[in-house]
């Protein structure tokens, strides 16, 4: 017996969506696939899970590569303060 099509309206902002179908078609898929296998894995599962992860933004990916070069080549640090005062010093006297 052939399974009869049905269509489910869904609402979402026009952004996600864009990123949605750029992603599925980079995946050589429809956007109905994706959507079609999350609904029949919670049918599986009975149960959906996200996460609130953050991605690094490749601005922010390039700024940690910086520090982290910076501190394998032991410049642009600061010495280690044991008092606030010693800090806030050390940052006024600092050349910028």
């Amino acid at each position: 017996m052939k399974k009869m099509k049905t269509i489910i309206n869904i609402k979402t902002d026009a952004e996600t969506k864009k990123k949605a179908q750029e992603l599925a078609n980079e995946l050589g898929v429809p956007l109905s696939t994706v959507i079609n296998v999350y609904l029949r894995q919670f049918i599986r599962t009975r149960e959906f899970s996200f996460s609130l992860a953050y991605s690094m933004s490749p601005k922010l990916e390039k700024i940690i590569a910086e520090a982290e070069r910076d501190i394998a080549e032991d410049k642009n640090l600061s010495p280690t303060f044991t008092k606030a005062d010693e800090a806030i010093n050390w940052l006024k006297n600092a050349k910028g």
